[in-house]
């Protein structure tokens, strides 16, 4: 294969990194605290005579940090995160970084997520109530009274997704950055009875959609040109030899 084919599949592949990315997003629409997904890539430079030839190369994802919509839902064991911390569920693959806050109450008075993940307070300890107790009230900073007694405090954290991170579930954070508690509530904090919805952006995906497929049908037409201009060659070559 000659160059110009090695950079054209260095693009195709590219390409289809991109479409994967954006069909995940697509697909997470309607996920409660999604955070839609960007690829990155760079240029790498071969030094090829008689000219140096670039190559299309991943850089690597992230994660569109921005929040999505609150819808009001009424549930106490509902709760949205304002600002950019996280809280926090115990997952068999460790502790994973969610902005889906919609939470429920087990028999035992454990209080987990809708997949049966443990909720974690800020020492990382899971949460728990009486069952029986009533109502919870959850304050912006976490605070968790039942009755008017403090029976815990829901766990909100800054985590640093740059480092580095893989999804659990699609709406949380295996993270390998930095994690802090969220100490000052200024900014951070809890909005009990509310759910986020997924920051995604179905319109601008679709538009970004169609932006690659072209992008991938149009390195598609150059590589069909050039194999069929080596064709007609290695033919017309072999037409005057004979």
């Amino acid at each position: 294969m000659d160059v110009n084919s090695h950079v054209a599949v260095s693009g195709q592949l590219a390409q289809a990194r991109r479409l994967e990315t954006i069909a995940n997003n697509v697909a997470n629409a309607g996920t409660a605290g999604f955070r839609a997904e960007g690829v990155g890539f760079s240029t790498i430079v071969s030094k090829t005579a008689p000219f140096d030839t670039s190559f299309a190369f991943e850089g690597g994802s992230h994660a569109d940090t921005r929040s999505g919509a609150f819808t009001a839902t009424g549930n106490p064991l509902d709760v949205a995160v304002q600002g950019s911390g996280f809280l926090a569920i115990l997952t068999p693959e460790g502790t994973a970084y969610t902005r889906d806050g919609r939470m429920q109450m087990l028999p035992t008075g454990d209080i987990v997520s809708l997949n049966g993940h443990p909720v974690l307070d800020a020492s990382a300890s899971p949460l728990s109530a009486d069952p029986r107790g009533g109502a919870l009230d959850i304050s912006r900073d976490g605070v968790i009274r039942q009755d008017g007694r403090v029976v815990g405090s829901l766990g909100l954290f800054a985590i640093d997704l740059t480092r580095g991170y893989r999804r659990y579930e699609n709406a949380a954070f295996l993270t390998a950055g930095p994690v802090e508690p969220v100490q000052e509530f200024s900014k951070d904090g809890i909005l009990q009875g509310f759910v986020e919805g997924s920051n995604v952006n179905p319109i601008l995906e679709m538009t970004r959609l169609i932006e690659v497929q072209r992008a991938f049908e149009a390195v598609s037409a150059s590589l069909e040109q050039r194999d069929s201009a080596i064709r007609d060659t290695i033919q017309a070559l072999g037409a005057r030899g004979s």
